[in-house]
């Protein structure tokens, strides 16, 4: 059974002062035909469905800075992650009620529940509340409730035949208990709800009013159902006895001609006459609320995605978005711009591909019985036609049109924390855009602009703003000058700036007053990392005081291990002096003193360690010796004098793990402090040692040591006549050490190693490789030839 067929038997009501338009929440086509019929009627009372304690946030609506998708965020001040949304997108009927009285300067207000009810402690989320649209209340035991030969009138005039006996009736009843949608789908004759909504509503290109024959197929699925019982049901007739008090009160007020946008399963009880309203004062006397903000937000079509989690979420916006604004032509149109993405990807998409999809499609639809190619249909002939099959294509464009990534916009008029109002602000000074997509930022500190940006985004890590985030750079630069964020906005950010406007009015003053609430309690490496954010967030008051509480924890701290993790962070923090402009004085004296305490606990923390502790101790004298490099390039050599000492008095320890031994010759090789490298390899690698030690010796001592092997032909030569020495057994015992050894090398360096194996230690490369001065050569020719030019 067709929609037409169905409206020869729908008449119209006539016109009373009550007008209820059930709608699916975002649906092009309901939004379209709203726009006809609102003119047709011409109301002077427009209610919608949503929380009135944001009725004064209705005025923003027509403003050219409110730019959908948009939703309201009410939010309790004392907790903000109480909060909920409404979202509203350009194609939602909602949106264009309300942009319809507002441009014809009608009265226009909301008729659901308060945001007061619905955020307090017993009151349900907006995710609970927006999923009634088509799509109806949960199915129980409960649906089966109801006269049998009611209930099989109601199916026999849906279906328009003889209704199910038994088992298939109750069937029917759950299936309309649980989803309206899918009973109407059915009763047309789909086995699909979404694509016989789309048919018979979103793919309408003609405007004409599709519900009078929503109102009554939902009442038929009302009575079909019958009454339910549960919490659910208790909060559905406190929203439907809301919207009926509203409904008095704009009659009371002398309207004349009201205009109801509701979700379709509650307009059957929405339309006049409304009855007593005795009843429904009942059903909200005593209902607990509490105090509510609201205010608009930027939101996405990602986020109006079912995918998302949203409710009332749909499964394309990115296509409703096109059936709303491409109104002749929407296939054609719609298959240009899939082409036009898939030629940004480099694919070869030609006009005359585009001409074949939309036949596809079109011939796809009749083949069907649709009346308009829809989703279906063109992403069949996007898959067969412009991909040539191509699954990762056709999600590429899936990802960029079907669902898409717009991004609303708010006006900076419209009320909101102050926190948000100094985000703003700097972000605009900054030339930095909220986009959902994610997006790389190179910055460069040496330009004022960019570190700017840079401080803006620690302080947002500081207060937990996950907006941008650290990321490597495809940009092939060292030095402390360069760092690269990934920047992408969630619309749900928009709760963590309002929890996090607790702590100040301004990004650097909340970032301020954070530092200082986790000073207390924090151990010596917690206040450490959180020293090195500080400064890269440009805190000046705030790292006065984790200076003094890190100096404070660090003399009551005795565990020299500790003190080793907490030096890199606190050294590579004093570097960003020169780049920054900060001082960086008292920084650099606290991490000289928890130097020399390490220095003078060093003995004792190396003594009888485990395989596995000597690894971690390890990798913090690696990190410490950075660390003191570092310090030394700021004028501390004394720091790194007593450091080596220490060292140089450590590693002829008997007791010292083999793995330490190695490592801290290795450390003093580089700093040419030991010269008799290949000595000490030789009676690292003599008999008398377990094969598992001397392994562990050569990972000490080699780990990221190619340069080493590649140019001492000695060393070379001790080490490759230890491993062809080994016995199987050996070999197998130590041959992991030894791969995770040459593992930490680079392709480069193994190569090297290998022609210095396969040509021996003869001076200069290999034969079968090109010199530094034959790989030079021809440059230094060209540039003579142009020097030759010159002077001529």
């Amino acid at each position: 059974m067709t929609l037409a067929e169905l409206e020869t038997d729908v008449a119209a009501p006539p016109r009373g002062p009550v007008e209820v338009f059930g709608v699916r929440h975002h649906g092009p086509g309901s939004a379209r035909s709203l726009v006809a019929a609102l003119d047709a009627y011409d109301p002077d009372c427009v209610l919608v469905e949503g929380p009135p304690d944001a009725d004064p946030l209705l005025r923003f609506v027509g403003d050219p800075g409110l730019v959908p998708p948009v939703a309201l965020l009410a939010y309790a001040p004392e907790e903000p992650r109480q909060a909920a949304f409404w979202p509203f997108a350009e194609f939602s009927p909602e949106w264009q009620a309300i942009l319809w009285a507002r441009r014809r300067e009608v009265e226009v207000g909301f008729c659901d529940l308060p945001a007061a009810m619905t955020l307090a402690p017993q009151g349900r989320t907006l995710l609970d509340e927006a999923s009634d649209g088509l799509d109806g209340p949960d199915g129980s035991d409960d649906a089966e409730r109801g006269e049998e030969a009611g209930e099989r009138s109601a199916v026999e005039e849906l279906l328009g035949a003889p209704a199910p006996r038994g088992g298939d009736a109750a069937a029917l009843r759950r299936l309309a208990g649980r989803d309206p949608l899918g009973a109407l789908a059915q009763a047309g004759g789909y086995d699909d709800a979404e694509r016989w909504w789309e048919d018979v509503v979103e793919g309408r290109l003609d405007s004409s009013s599709p519900f009078p024959l929503v109102l009554e197929a939902m009442g038929e699925l009302r009575r079909l159902v019958g009454q339910r019982h549960g919490r659910y049901a208790e909060g559905e007739a406190r929203r439907e006895a809301m919207m009926r008090q509203t409904i008095r009160a704009a009659l009371k007020r002398g309207r004349t001609r009201v205009a109801v946008v509701c979700g379709a399963w509650h307009a059957p009880v929405l339309t006049a006459p409304l009855g007593p309203a005795a009843p429904d004062a009942r059903t909200l006397r005593g209902a607990a609320k509490r105090k509510v903000v609201c205010t608009w937000v930027p939101w996405t079509h990602r986020r109006l995605a079912a995918s998302s989690g949203y409710g009332a979420g749909i499964t394309s916006p990115g296509w409703y978005a096109h059936l709303f604004e491409a109104r002749d032509a929407p296939v054609v149109r719609w298959l240009t711009a899939v082409a036009g993405e898939l030629r940004g990807r480099d694919l070869p998409v030609s006009s005359a591909s585009v001409i074949e999809a939309v036949r596809l499609a079109e011939t796809l639809a009749t083949l069907r019985g649709r009346p308009l190619a829809g989703l279906t249909e063109v992403t069949d002939a996007t898959r067969s036609v412009l991909c040539d099959g191509d699954e990762l294509a056709l999600r590429f464009v899936t990802d960029r049109l079907v669902v898409g990534e717009r991004l609303g916009e708010v006006p900076a008029a419209v009320p909101t924390v102050p926190l948000e109002a100094d985000l703003a602000a700097t972000t605009r000074r900054l030339r930095l855009k909220r986009e959902p997509a994610a997006r790389s930022l190179d910055l460069d500190l040496r330009r004022g602009i960019d570190r700017e940006r840079s401080q803006l985004f620690h302080r947002l890590r500081l207060l937990e703003l996950a907006w941008a985030a650290p990321a490597t750079s495809d940009v092939q630069a060292t030095g402390t000058f360069r760092e690269t964020w990934r920047l992408q906005w969630h619309p749900e950010l928009a709760i963590a700036v309002v929890e996090a406007a607790v702590w100040g009015t301004t990004v650097e003053a909340a970032a301020t007053a954070r530092v200082d609430a986790v000073v207390e309690g924090q151990s010596l490496v917690e206040l450490a990392r959180t020293v090195e954010r500080c400064l890269l967030a440009a805190l000046p008051d705030a790292l006065d005081r984790l200076l003094a509480a890190c100096a404070d924890q660090a003399a009551r701290d005795a565990d020299v291990l500790h003190l080793m993790e907490a030096v890199p962070a606190l050294a590579r923090a004093a570097r960003y002096g020169d780049v920054r402009g900060t001082d960086t004085t008292a920084l650099r004296q606290t991490s000289e003193v928890l130097v020399r305490r390490t220095c003078a606990g060093l003995a004792r923390a190396t003594t009888g360690l485990d395989d596995d502790s000597a690894v971690r101790v390890r990798d913090l004298v690696d990190a410490v010796h950075a660390a003191v490099g570092l310090l030394a390039q700021e004028g501390a050599t004394d720091v790194r004098r007593e450091w080596l000492g220490t060292l140089a008095a450590l590693v002829g320890r008997a007791d010292l793990a083999p793995l330490l031994q190695g490592r801290l010759t290795r450390l003093l090789v580089d700093a040419e402090l030991v010269p008799d490298a290949p000595a000490r390899l030789h009676r690292a690698l003599s008999y008398g040692s377990a094969a598992a030690a001397k392994a562990a010796w050569v990972e000490g001592f080699f780990t990221d040591g190619a340069v080493l092997l590649v140019h001492d032909p000695a060393l070379r030569g001790l080490l490759d006549g230890w491993v062809a020495g080994l016995g199987d057994e050996e070999f197998t015992d130590v041959l992991p050490l030894v791969r995770r050894t040459f593992g930490t090398f680079s392709t480069v360096q193994r190569r090297a190693l290998a022609q210095r194996l396969a040509h021996g230690d003869a001076a200069g490369p290999a034969p079968d490789a090109d010199g530094p001065d034959e790989l030079v050569a021809p440059v230094l020719a060209t540039v003579e030839t142009i020097l030759e030019a010159g002077r001529g």
